[in-house]
């Protein structure tokens, strides 16, 4: 059921509530403590884009596995936008890129119960149909820039919530190789040469070659070393 308000603090606090259940979104048309990865803050023209938390109860999952619940979000948001005739990948950890311009964000919260997951809020932020944006953002974009065509966000946003529900059954059902695969395949800048920083500020070059089924990012340097990455230990140097 999608839950509609004009405003709250974010939508990831309030889909902490217990009244929530699995496959329940929040959408909020304004967030006044919206938050993004790294603590960022979304920045989003009201009536323009989409922010909005999904909810999913994952109690058959141990915490171990819990990227494969950012894939089965990930994936969704790629199969919505190819409905939609936009090409877009995914760059690690928690992004969604159309050509060299972030689409969307996710941030993932887990909340364990026992030895497993017990709920799971993916917050999600979409540019659906803004054009102008905050000169402060790197590369921002939307799917109205990606076409030339306005969408009705409601519509866009039940478009999602299918996709993520199959996406979440194929993870369900033991599929998760099947979900793995299909991630790798939408993997931004994947076996291409890209400059990573360093939490020093170091920069070094180097390939990246896949992403393991926990979440670490790999990355060949031009010695011919393989080095394993977890969320915050790199980043992407978008511009020089």
């Amino acid at each position: 059921m999608i839950h509609y308000f004009e405003q709250l603090t974010s939508t990831n606090d309030e889909a902490t509530h217990s009244n929530y259940r699995e496959g329940d979104i929040i959408w909020a048309e304004r967030q006044t403590a919206g938050r993004g990865q790294r603590g960022h803050t979304w920045l989003s023209d009201e009536g323009a884009n989409l922010t909005f938390s999904a909810i999913l109860e994952p109690t058959f999952l141990p915490p171990q596995e819990q990227f494969s619940l950012l894939q089965v979000v990930a994936l969704a948001l790629i199969d919505t936008l190819k409905e939609y005739d936009i090409e877009a990948k995914i760059k690690w950890t928690n992004d969604i890129y159309v050509g060299d311009k972030k689409v969307v964000g996710i941030l993932m919260e887990h909340k364990l119960q026992g030895e497993h997951i017990g709920r799971t809020i993916a917050g999600i932020g979409i540019n659906i149909n803004q054009t102008e944006f905050d000169p402060s953002l790197p590369n921002p974009t939307s799917m109205r820039l990606s076409t030339g065509k306005q969408y009705d966000r409601k519509e866009v946003l039940k478009r999602i919530a299918h996709h993520l529900m199959h996406r979440y059954e194929m993870l369900r059902q033991g599929e998760n190789s099947t979900l793995h695969s299909d991630y790798l395949q939408s993997l931004y800048k994947r076996y291409m040469e890209q400059r990573f920083s360093l939490p020093d500020g170091t920069h070094f070059q180097g390939i990246i070659t896949g992403v393991e089924p926990q979440g670490a990012l790999k990355i060949t340097t031009h010695e011919g070393a393989e080095h394993k990455f977890l969320f915050k230990e790199v980043e992407f140097v978008l511009k020089n």
